[in-house]
């Protein structure tokens, strides 16, 4: 019996790790290539429709499918159902691995392809346990892990407005993956090591509000996906909750009160701003960031946004790195760079146009202990989410074809350490490195190419 045992565990082990290298592959995946399998779906669905249209008091259980409608926001499910050119929550969206790729599934009200022939019950063992209609194991790039956590009224409700949801006939591609991760009963190995039990438990010694920004933190928000750091077997690391992580070439950033690194400078309302309009007067929402503002908080409640302010505000900061001086010859390269390239929209101090250009001094994001997210801005360039009160889109420009690895190193290098910023230095190989994961050693438009076209 203990020798099975120890062979299970041993089978589990090796699964688990296997996954753990997909969850990680997925924090450094081209995000500049497709990733998404390209649909022909004709119809006159949008996100914005569907996630603002209006539910008549006459519709049965209107109350409910309103309820429904905002949750299926707050969990940002458009983000990831929705395929290049295809329909919200239809699925198709592709991640790719070293092991092959998984798509996102069809969530819509379909009954051959989507979840329209779905029970209450079967809905809720998937957010909760992460298996399917038909007993199968779900993959973890569906967050169950965080999902778990939410009420079954919530559930319901969500379960309800996506019954309620123009049906889609589409069926995703099928998962690429190689063996034996291509079956689905492997996940088990990595739920028995890393599946949580338990629900969301509010503190009593708090006030109602923190609780519900806990709750919407930790379960639908599923914020700890991206800013909770992994280890690595690619599980949460406890002890570093909302420090920051890497996620599709791009770095999180911190969550915590840590006042250079974190949001330790940032107001109550000033948290709020950023989430509802995507901008503030510290920072801008750019990549994934940004499809969250759009789909998810800008379209959330100003108490929700309140409350998720209030629970962030409350955690305790981070510990501050230790940070090696900057060689003076760096940082006079790297003015002179900045001084060409970067003062037309950040100006030459570095003070930006709050809410349009962020400003650089005492910037948390540039100042993040791995620098990643600000050598993707410079290499490929990004654009800011937009949300109902700010409509139009602000792009920066890709420097990847004007700035060699060593003339990025030694810009993202003076910006991290000007204007009341202090961190480590950039290295060439840091950039050659990202560079070459974003398939831009070859000169080519990206979607933010600005000057280049």
């Amino acid at each position: 019996m203990k020798r099975h045992f120890n062979i299970l565990v041993g089978v589990s082990l090796v699964i688990a790790v296997a996954l753990a290298r997909i969850l990680s592959w997925a924090s450094t995946r081209n995000p500049v290539l497709e990733r998404s399998a390209y649909i022909t779906i004709t119809s006159d669905m949008t996100p914005q429709g569907l996630l603002g249209r209006s539910i008549p008091d006459t519709t049965a259980n209107a109350a409910q499918l309103r309820r429904g409608q905002y949750l299926v926001g707050v969990g940002d499910c458009v983000s990831c159902h929705l395929g290049k050119g295809g329909q919200p929550l239809a699925g198709g969206l592709g991640l790719q691995t070293p092991f092959g790729v998984i798509y996102s599934s069809n969530i819509t009200s379909d009954e051959q392809t989507g979840i329209g022939g779905w029970t209450a019950d079967q809905f809720y063992g998937a957010m909760r346990n992460g298996i399917g209609a038909h007993g199968e194991n779900l993959y973890p790039a569906f967050p169950y892990p965080s999902y778990r956590l939410i009420t079954r009224e919530d559930s319901d409700a969500i379960f309800a407005f996506l019954k309620s949801t123009p049906a889609v006939n589409y069926t995703p591609p099928a998962n690429g993956l190689h063996f034996p991760l291509n079956i689905r009963a492997s996940v088990k190995g990595w739920n028995l090591f890393y599946l949580k039990a338990g629900e969301f438990k509010a503190d009593d010694e708090r006030s109602s509000d923190w609780n519900r920004g806990a709750y919407l933190v930790n379960s639908l928000g599923h914020c700890g996906g991206c800013h909770t750091p992994k280890n690595s077997l690619g599980a949460d690391q406890g002890d570093r909750f909302l420090q920051g992580g890497l996620v599709e070439g791009w770095l999180a950033p911190d969550l915590t009160s840590n006042t250079r690194i974190g949001l330790g400078r940032w107001t109550i309302e000033q948290i709020v701003e950023y989430l509802q309009t995507g901008r503030n007067a510290h920072a801008a929402a750019g990549a994934q960031m940004g499809e969250v503002i759009t789909y998810s908080t800008s379209l959330m409640t100003r108490d929700d946004l309140h409350a998720i302010a209030l629970y962030l505000n409350s955690l305790p900061s981070s510990k501050p790195g230790t940070v090696e001086p900057v060689p003076a010859a760096t940082l006079r390269r790297g003015a002179a760079i900045y001084s060409d390239a970067c003062t037309g929209c950040h100006l030459e101090n570095g003070v930006g146009q709050p809410r349009l250009f962020p400003p650089l001094g005492n910037n948390a994001m540039v100042q993040q202990e791995d620098p990643t997210g600000l050598i993707h801005a410079i290499l490929g360039g990004t654009r800011v989410g937009v949300s109902p009160s700010r409509t139009t889109p602000i792009s920066m420009p890709s420097f990847a074809w004007k700035l060699s690895d060593a003339e990025i190193a030694d810009v993202a290098t003076y910006i991290r350490n000007s204007w009341g910023n202090q961190s480590s230095a950039v290295t060439a190989d840091e950039v050659l490195d990202l560079r070459s994961r974003l398939g831009l050693n070859t000169i080519h438009y990206t979607a933010n190419s600005g000057d280049r076209h």
